[in-house]
């Protein structure tokens, strides 16, 4: 379930912009017009007038569906002063999301219908956008006991995750396994073989040698996605594999796939720009779980967003509070901040280099996270809600704190200059950015 606070949908008009939606297969310049929130006509340009409608001068833009992030961390309940609905919600929308799925591991954790009902009457009030929640898989994502996964389906959890932490015990992944499959929804799993990561810092290889980081083997990723994924064929039931960082998962998840296991996954725009040679610099906001790996991981994942191996990107949205980040690398949490970068920095690093088709990245940002779970995919057509993001490709921006939304600025990106920048996003048939 999907919520937001209400209003009225908009009547507009987006006049002479590249229309662009890989999945309903358009690519022409056309005139999109909006009635009450739900796309009316597609048109010649110039094809009829105004008639009240709010018209928005596309030429020389790109119009696409707007984006779905499936990995977002919201910090509500419990860390309002890093993130809150209200605030994510307007840093998705300026990053071109018309809808975004929260992460459990809050304070308290996701993992009663109490808490649950509490954050979906705190999206009705205070999202700019459609959210979505995930519900723990465990108590207290603490990995002994399941939640009560049939009640929290029912009080409108999208799926279920223990984000943050694996499920240790191959027994309780396959009784959640064999739970979710009466509710109808999907695990979403965090890979990772605790005694094999342990306290490690960073990857596992010459950096962490050179610069003394406790390592963080990719093995200890890879060999966790190979027993979920054998669990997941052995009772024939579906998963989803959390921001996959290594060759040896990807190589994984496409065997299963090709027999047949009904997997999916992600992986995140850092994942995808950098390698662990970004944290020779030393910078906080370049730590994260799972940390960023060898070159030769980086191109196994962009492989398999190309093939379809890998059908989503998200950002695993991870603000933290300015005092947390600003200590040695050694001591500070993991996670980046990326709804409002995701977008440009893929566009800027894959698509603009050639490496990635801009077709692709746009299909990877919006059907493919939202076919995981189940959600109406944003698409450009007559009879449509209106989910819409208007791209200027051509806009250089510079990276910095005061242009955030969100509530937090730990992004890897500060200091960068990015080309490609959100002028419009349409959620749910309602203006949100700019708002």
């Amino acid at each position: 379930m999907l919520v937001a606070r209400p209003g009225p949908g908009a009547d507009l008009v987006v006049r002479g912009a590249r229309v662009l939606d890989p999945v309903e297969r358009i690519d022409a310049v056309l005139d999109v017009v909006v009635d009450g929130g739900v796309i009316s006509a597609l048109e010649p340009p110039g094809a009829r007038l105004d008639n009240g409608h709010r018209s928005i001068d596309g030429r020389g833009l790109v119009l696409a569906p707007a984006f779905v992030d499936p990995h977002v961390h919201l910090r509500t309940p419990g860390r309002e002063d890093e993130e809150t609905i209200a605030s994510g919600t307007r840093a998705a929308a300026a990053g071109g999301f018309c809808a975004i799925l929260a992460m459990p591991n809050t304070d308290p954790v996701v993992d009663s219908a109490a808490v649950l009902g509490a954050l979906v009457e705190t999206a009705r009030a205070e999202a700019v956008i459609p959210v979505g929640h995930l519900a723990a898989i465990t108590r207290g994502q603490e990995g002994a006991q399941l939640a009560e996964l049939g009640e929290l389906a029912d009080g409108g959890a999208v799926g279920f995750s223990d984000d943050g932490r694996p499920v240790v015990s191959a027994g309780l992944l396959r009784r959640a396994l064999q739970y979710a499959a009466a509710t109808g929804r999907r695990l979403a799993l965090h890979c990772e073989e605790p005694s094999l990561s342990r306290d490690g810092q960073v990857h596992e290889g010459t950096v962490s040698a050179e610069l003394g980081f406790a390592p963080y083997p990719s093995v200890a990723e890879s060999l966790m996605v190979e027993r979920d994924l054998a669990l997941a064929a052995y009772e024939g039931q579906p998963l989803h594999l959390l921001h996959l960082s290594a060759r040896g998962s990807v190589e994984a998840l496409r065997a299963a796939q090709e027999r047949g296991v009904e997997a999916s996954a992600e992986v995140t725009p850092h994942h995808l720009c950098l390698t662990d040679e970004a944290v020779r610099t030393l910078d906080p906001n370049r730590k994260m779980n799972p940390p960023l790996r060898a070159e030769a991981d980086r191109a196994a994942l962009l492989e398999a967003l190309r093939d379809g191996t890998i059908s989503s990107i998200a950002s695993d949205h991870a603000p933290h509070a300015r005092h947390e980040k600003e200590v040695p690398f050694e001591a500070a949490p993991f996670g980046v901040t990326g709804l409002e970068t995701a977008f440009a920095a893929l566009y800027t690093a894959l698509v603009e280099p050639g490496l990635l088709a801009l077709e692709t990245l746009l299909e990877r940002l919006s059907h493919g996270p939202a076919r995981v779970y189940g959600l109406e995919p944003p698409r450009v057509a007559p009879g449509a809600r209106a989910n819409l993001v208007l791209l200027d490709l051509e806009r250089r921006w510079r990276v910095e704190e005061r242009g955030f939304r969100s509530l937090s600025a730990n992004s890897w990106l500060l200091g960068e200059s990015l080309r490609g920048a959100v002028r419009l996003t349409v959620a749910d048939g309602r203006v949100a950015f700019p708002g």
